[in-house]
């Protein structure tokens, strides 16, 4: 790969990400001191993602990959999404703002596959220089984080500018990004964009046993994406935002050891420590406080490379192995529709509920709210011990 294209796709990809942690992160704390928002109104905005994570696969793969150049399309989203952003801080009503916010992340997630598609197009052994070009979307999710510390804006509007003007700015960009022309004589139907050839993995009991857990763990997943930041603002956590991103370092550190803990401990015992990892990090946050135990609210946000890279980047190569080379890239569609889109619908909702339920007179017992996912980790941490019986060798 040229020099020149190797800095333009990493560009691209910090950009990209750098919008997504921009803005996302602070949501819950941006929602409930200007909007005065309810757990179930916070719950709502983030299951926006969700929405669009199940409807975007249909867009790429029936309309854009079929008729335009991705690089175009990628730039024509990002300049309409970045103007949302910033309209979306005039709304002052809750339902408008879900509704800006649905908008939005249709918009947005659909280039989170264009993006991996223009790289892609790029390289000619993508297992060794993909990671290369997709680290630097973990350093702008860490960027982001850094900026809003350093500018002082976690409580302010100036999270969703500052994504707006980035998501513009990548938009441009996106014009001189290489060409990658739209595929012609693909299938383009409903059921090769969902994946649907994949269902015969169900046939085997290991993995049906694995997808529904891995649908589950998404519950306690969206606890800590649509309320970390709230509950550590209101602990009085100075710049909470910037302390959330040793989250996303850890996870860049803990990816490393994966591919050797993959082959020697097997995935049963890695997809187990991911799991496990949830329940310490919500009994650590249950338990945590600025003032004598802070040391718990750190853990609880570096445990995040445990908890996301022993589940859900294990679960990525473990649905590889069992697809096999015909049928894996519709596997993995599956796998990402039925977590980051059904899972994190159901588990965007359920921790909105929760969180009301757990408010008194605008007062969150934020030990209660942490008690129910570390509660639905345990669930799952038993049955799937209980049901998992992987028989085969993952390596053969």
């Amino acid at each position: 790969m040229k020099p020149e294209i190797f800095i333009k796709l990493s560009l691209m990809m910090l950009l990209q990400y750098f919008i997504w942690g921009a803005w996302y992160v602070t949501m819950g704390t941006y929602m409930s001191t200007f909007l005065h928002s309810s757990g179930v109104q916070i719950g709502a905005a983030y299951s926006a993602l969700a929405i669009a994570t199940m409807i975007s696969p249909f867009f790429v793969g029936m309309v854009a990959d079929r008729y335009f150049a991705a690089q175009r399309i990628m730039a024509a989203l990002h300049v309409l999404g970045g103007t949302l952003l910033f309209l979306a801080t005039q709304i002052t009503d809750n339902t408008a703002f879900y509704w800006a916010i649905v908008v939005y992340s249709l918009l947005y997630m659909p280039t989170i596959a264009l993006s991996n598609s223009i790289a892609f197009n790029q390289m000619t052994d993508p297992g060794k220089q993909f990671p290369w070009i997709r680290v630097f979307g973990t350093l702008g999710w860490i960027a982001s984080g850094i900026m809003i510390g350093v500018l002082s804006i976690e409580k302010s509007a100036s999270t969703f500018y500052m994504a707006a003007i980035v998501s513009v700015a990548l938009g441009l960009i996106s014009f001189i990004l290489p060409n990658t022309p739209p595929k012609a004589n693909t299938d383009t139907s409903a059921s090769k964009v969902l994946g649907t050839e994949s269902f015969s993995l169900f046939k085997e009991p290991s993995y049906l046993v694995f997808f529904i857990a891995a649908i589950l763990v998404c519950i306690p997943l969206s606890f800590y994406y649509g309320f970390a930041n709230l509950f550590l603002n209101e602990l009085g956590m100075e710049s909470a935002a910037s302390k959330m991103i040793l989250g996303q370092a850890s996870e860049a550190i803990f990816i490393l050891a994966i591919p050797f803990l993959f082959n020697s401990i097997g995935v049963k015992k890695m997809l187990l420590i991911g799991m496990i990892a949830w329940i310490l990090r919500y009994l650590f946050f249950a338990y945590g406080n600025v003032d004598a135990n802070v040391w718990m609210l750190y853990a609880g946000i570096i445990l995040h490379g445990i908890c996301y890279d022993f589940f859900f980047v294990t679960g990525y190569m473990y649905t590889e192995k069992k697809a096999g080379e015909k049928i894996k890239n519709a596997a993995q569609g599956l796998f990402t529709f039925a977590t980051y889109g059904v899972g994190m619908f159901i588990g965007t909702w359920f921790s909105g509920f929760t969180a009301d339920y757990y408010t008194l007179d605008g007062v969150h017992d934020w030990k209660g709210i942490w008690f129910v996912p570390s509660g639905i980790a345990i669930l799952v941490v038993v049955l799937f011990v209980l049901l998992f019986k992987e028989k085969e060798n993952v390596n053969g």
